[in-house]
């Protein structure tokens, strides 16, 4: 994978996680102002591990509170009438909140894979010998 495409596709994913995060943390922001973000400073210094992690911590912290706000609704269910109707329902809003959080999971696993790919060719374009063109 050659360096270019890596950066492109972490600023892209970079770009994808801050929309994420923006809705997570603030569901009532919109696209435009999520996608405010520059692209272009997540390309100039580039370290994939860190963001990656950085990534990682932002999902694990929203999952966190998702689980949290989860336990509550389900606490209150067990006060009403109806209990199995709302803990359904609580579920079902569980499920809408953590499937994109699953999602970028899978898009962070994929460009960690891709990096390890791309760093793993380098190593071993460094481990073959020059060999002397042909006359």
């Amino acid at each position: 994978m050659n360096p270019m495409r890596l950066s492109c596709l972490a600023a892209c994913c970079a770009a994808w996680g801050l929309v994420g995060g923006a809705h997570a943390q603030n569901p009532s922001a919109t696209d435009a102002q999520a996608m405010t973000p520059s692209l272009s400073a997540s390309t100039q210094s580039l370290d994939v591990p860190a963001e990656i992690a950085r990534q990682r911590q932002a999902v694990a912290v929203s999952r966190e509170a998702i689980l949290k706000s989860d336990e509550q609704r389900q606490a209150e269910c067990w006060q009403k009438f109806a209990v199995n109707a709302c803990l359904i329902e609580t579920r079902r809003i569980r499920r809408q909140a953590l499937d994109p959080l699953a999602q970028q999971d899978l898009v962070l696993n994929a460009l960690e894979r891709e990096w390890r790919s791309a760093q793993r060719e380098q190593r071993l374009l460094g481990k073959q010998p020059e060999t002397p063109a042909a006359p």
